[in-house]
């Protein structure tokens, strides 16, 4: 009988349904988000930089949620809010923009940092070598090289072919101010153009500023890239109206703010970049190791509701050569 039982026992407990192991659930990874803008003028970029992680196989809502913070032009605030993330323990911090990206650098030493917006990301003390950073911190540069700068008084002087004094609007606080500076500097001698530098630190200063344009009769005007003038451009873009400078800018939203003119990096491509470079991150890489890349696509935009505003009669051959003509 017990012969029997014994084996007849043991195909039941066999058949019999086991417990099901618990399945590890996928880690829910976090970003920290920290810049100097409000949140929505990142919009559009906020969404290049969710493609280029979806793109690697992570999707904000499932696999990864962004710890957002914004300065909203306060820069004394950012300090506080990368402390603020790195309490929140977050897996890597994005960076968008020197001030910010050098508040993280302050904050921590540990946690990845990826920048972008960044002129010049040895100069600003963010990395030892673009090719191989050796710290936390890796990211987008947001120039090609310091002779970009030339480019827009270049630009300007095609334009506005008889013009011979070019003033240039420029933040003293800037980081990267008097790299800018040096390099207009040059392509002034070349093309035989005078500068007059307008200070601007404050967006209080603006007035004054474009009033000393006008008192030095200069016929056009630079304005040089800076997280301030960008959160101001609608602002920059009616000074300038109402002073009849032709300007150009180095950043795209001031063409589509109502400036004439805007030659730089594609913001959209960089932010798109950056979602891969923290997919890396997450998976492994350390930043030391991940070189720092410049832009590599730039765009031309050309307001020509503005330039007749202005009286001013562009040449086809600049037309062509413009990516986008806002009309």
């Amino acid at each position: 009988m017990k012969r029997t039982l014994a084996p007849a026992l043991m195909l039941l407990l066999l058949a019999a349904p086991h417990p099901t192991k618990a399945q590890p659930t996928a880690k829910l990874w976090r970003i920290g988000w920290l810049s100097a803008f409000s949140a929505p003028e990142e919009v559009p970029w906020r969404e290049a930089f969710r493609q280029g992680l979806q793109d690697h196989g992570y999707t904000e809502g499932q696999n990864v949620v962004v710890e957002s913070r914004w300065a909203e032009g306060q820069y004394d605030r950012l300090a506080g809010l990368a402390t603020d993330l790195v309490r929140q323990r977050v897996d890597v911090i994005v960076a968008a923009g020197t001030p910010p990206a050098q508040a993280a650098k302050k904050s921590t030493a540990t946690i990845p940092i990826v920048f972008l917006l960044i002129a010049d990301p040895i100069a600003q003390g963010l990395v030892t070598s673009l090719a191989r950073p050796d710290g936390n911190a890796t990211g987008l540069a947001s120039t090609a090289g310091p002779e970009i700068y030339g480019k827009l008084l270049e630009l300007l002087k095609e334009a506005v072919p008889g013009v011979t004094r070019v003033a240039l609007l420029w933040n003293p606080a800037s980081p990267f101010g008097a790299l800018f500076l040096r390099e207009v500097e040059i392509a002034a001698r070349s093309l035989g153009v005078q500068v007059k530098l307008l200070e601007a630190s404050r967006p209080e200063a603006f007035e004054d500023a474009f009033g000393a344009a006008t008192r030095e009769r200069v016929g056009a005007l630079v304005v040089t890239p800076g997280m301030m003038f960008l959160a101001h451009r609608a602002r920059l873009a009616d000074l300038a109206a109402s002073s009849r400078l032709p300007a150009v800018y180095g950043i795209r939203e001031h063409a589509e703010a109502g400036g004439l003119m805007a030659y730089a990096a594609d913001f959209t491509d960089l932010y798109h970049r950056a979602g891969g470079y923290v997919a890396k991150i997450l998976r492994g890489a350390k930043p030391g190791n991940l070189p720092v890349e410049r832009p590599i696509t730039f765009e031309f935009i050309v307001n020509a509701k503005t330039a007749r505003a202005l009286g001013l009669q562009l040449s086809p051959s600049l037309l062509l050569r413009a990516n986008k003509v806002i009309r």
